[in-house]
């Protein structure tokens, strides 16, 4: 299961019991490291405690999209609370939009780009 599947998949797929062949290596010395002219970069960030937010707060203040993980905290964790009260706040600031994907992530966009709550296809 690929990381877009998990990311739209009800449950965040944790009920699938991943195997070897459900991965496929990539050579990241065949890749560039950065794609030429992007006007918006998307980060893939772990918070893991609230120093973590200042590095999310300055990448959505540069204009791209972030999707953090969230899985050390519990939803109902006030340090949690206090972060996702953090990170709307920044959302607003830029004119952006922040949304909680089941119980282990954050999506936090910057201006002019939204996040639908309409799942495609199915």
């Amino acid at each position: 299961m690929g990381f877009m599947d998990r990311l739209l998949s009800e449950g965040g797929g944790r009920s699938h019991q991943h195997t070897v062949d459900d991965y496929v290596e990539i050579d990241l010395d065949a890749l560039d490291s950065e794609v030429p002219d992007a006007g918006t970069n998307i980060h893939v960030a772990k918070l893991d405690n609230k120093q973590d937010v200042i590095v999310i707060k300055d990448a959505i203040y540069d204009g791209d999209i972030v999707i953090a993980d969230i899985t050390r905290h519990s939803t109902s964790d006030r340090t949690m609370e206090h972060i996702t009260d953090e990170l709307k706040q920044v959302a607003n600031e830029v004119g952006g939009d922040i949304v909680q994907k089941d119980d282990d992530q954050l999506i936090i966009t910057p201006s002019g780009i939204g996040v639908s709550r309409k799942k495609l296809g199915r």
